[in-house]
């Protein structure tokens, strides 16, 4: 029976804080008419990009364009919140997302035959009006959004209750958001004054004793509970007490005092988590990961397969040994796998101690510094790929022995494999290619791996793709 209770007041307080498995664009600090806007607003800059193009060039809207101006909106709506991100990563997406869409169209108008029905300049035209009308409707849409909010109603009247990091962080971001229908009236707490730190422009309003009749008497509408997961008895306590007002509440949880890797929530059977380190690569995301990792390893290997016989050649008449060489490296969840590369030195090391390749080692061959150079001695790891043990992008594997050496030094360590390892990754395309001789060297690859998994995109991947091929013959760092 109490295993009960507590198990429906914890449910009851997940439920209560807004923390749901599901996941919603829109920003609950947002007015609703503004996302209202922003559903529609990239749908039917697409819908009419494509009439008005139709127009243009056939003088009339043919029955194909109207078909396809309806199927793009299908396709784009709802349209997604980009109010809060930065001009540059929403015109970035925008063009990103707009890239696959065409591609996809593409190749349905060619595998249906009904391509032919559309104007070749009508199509160059659209293809290029298209992510440019999303962009200045965007554009525009931020330039207006500061006076649609003032044209609302008077702003929600809001409290936090807990004067701590993130409930400061909270009340200054919501102060901050030109785009907010939220009022912040000040700050509840138990603490006493000493152990508070003062917060600009909002008052501590009281004990939280006193906040029911404080919510009751300034008709709050909106309550944010900033208080630690740990105070679970306290925070059951003014749950109960507010059940006597109308207020909407939220949790605010403090699990983002650790290092959140992919925090989102979600559900186990029915019961409501979050997620604090979790991979990016679930559900559709695993999917478009797999597959393009699939195609664009598939296509590069057919590409490079002459160059691939060349250097095979090259190095066994270079020097005695085999070809390729094999090394046991950590994958996938820590399991070892075995990773291809072209030998590049007159040794096969793989034991409990492995020393790292330095500048004017003499381990490496003559053909072996050309190829580690411009890495094409990495190329026999995309038959890793197509094996399922690599990505293309990724965490650099690590030798079996350095993983073991760095686990217990840097923190986190391990949570790079998390995902499979990759031929190339964010640390590498930042400067942290060759040899780590420092601590800080290591520990810097390790912070871009993990900012890699928690802001991993397709278009992310492609980017450091695109930065792979241009760093790769001038990189100092490669030896």
């Amino acid at each position: 029976m109490v295993h009960a209770q507590q198990l429906r007041e914890s449910n009851l307080a997940l439920s209560i804080s807004g923390i749901s498995p599901r996941n919603s664009s829109h920003d609950l600090g947002q007015t609703k008419r503004l996302y209202a806007i922003e559903t529609i607003l990239e749908p039917l800059a697409l819908f009419l990009s494509l009439v008005l193009v139709g127009v243009g060039i056939e003088g009339e809207l043919p029955s194909p364009y109207l078909n396809l101006s309806v199927l793009i909106f299908a396709l784009y709506f709802p349209g997604r919140s980009r109010l809060q991100v930065s001009t540059e990563q929403m015109m970035s997406d925008i063009l990103f997302n707009w890239i696959c869409i065409a591609t996809l169209l593409l190749l349905l108008g060619y595998v249906t035959n009904t391509i032919g029905r559309f104007s070749t300049r009508a199509l160059i035209i659209w293809s290029w009006a298209a992510p440019f009308c999303q962009i200045g409707a965007n554009l525009a849409l931020r330039s207006v959004a500061p006076f649609l909010s003032k044209l609302q109603t008077a702003p929600q009247r809001a409290i936090v209750v807990g004067m701590n990091a993130h409930g400061r962080e909270l009340a200054h971001r919501i102060g901050n958001s030109p785009y907010s229908q939220i009022e912040i009236l000040g700050f509840f707490d138990d603490r006493k004054g000493k152990r508070l730190e003062s917060v600009e422009n909002f008052p501590l309003l009281g004990k939280l004793r006193e906040l029911p009749g404080y919510v009751k008497k300034n008709r709050i509408q909106l309550i944010y509970l900033s208080l630690p997961m740990t105070s679970q008895p306290r925070i059951l306590h003014v749950l109960n007490a507010l059940k006597d007002t109308t207020a909407s509440i939220y949790f605010v949880p403090d699990v983002f005092v650790t290092d959140l890797i992919q925090g989102h929530s979600g559900a186990v059977c029915g019961m409501p988590v979050i997620a604090v380190c979790e991979t990016p690569f679930t559900g559709s995301s695993g999917i478009a990961k797999w597959a393009s990792d699939m195609l664009i390893a598939s296509f590069i290997l057919i590409l490079i397969s002459p160059i691939l016989l060349i250097i095979a050649i090259a190095v066994r008449i270079d020097s005695p040994g085999p070809i390729v060489f094999k090394q046991r490296r950590y994958g996938l969840d820590g399991e070892e796998i075995l990773v291809y590369k072209f030998r590049s030195m007159s040794v096969c090391e793989d034991g409990g101690t492995i020393v790292q390749a330095q500048k004017n080692d003499r381990r490496i061959t003559r053909i072996g510094a050309f190829l580690r150079k411009t890495s094409l001695d990495e190329l026999p790891q995309f038959f890793n790929v197509l094996q399922g043990r690599m990505s293309i992008v990724g965490p650099r594997p690590h030798a079996v022995a350095h993983n073991e050496q760095y686990r217990s030094l840097i923190k986190g360590y391990m949570i790079r494999h998390k995902v499979k390892p990759g031929i190339t990754g964010w640390a590498q395309v930042n400067g942290y290619r060759g040899e780590t001789d420092k601590l800080e060297k290591m520990q810097s690859r390790i912070d871009f791996d993990l900012d890699y998994l928690r802001n991993w995109s397709l278009r992310l991947d492609l980017k450091i793709m695109l930065k792979t091929a241009l760093v790769l013959f001038k990189d100092k760092a490669a030896y």
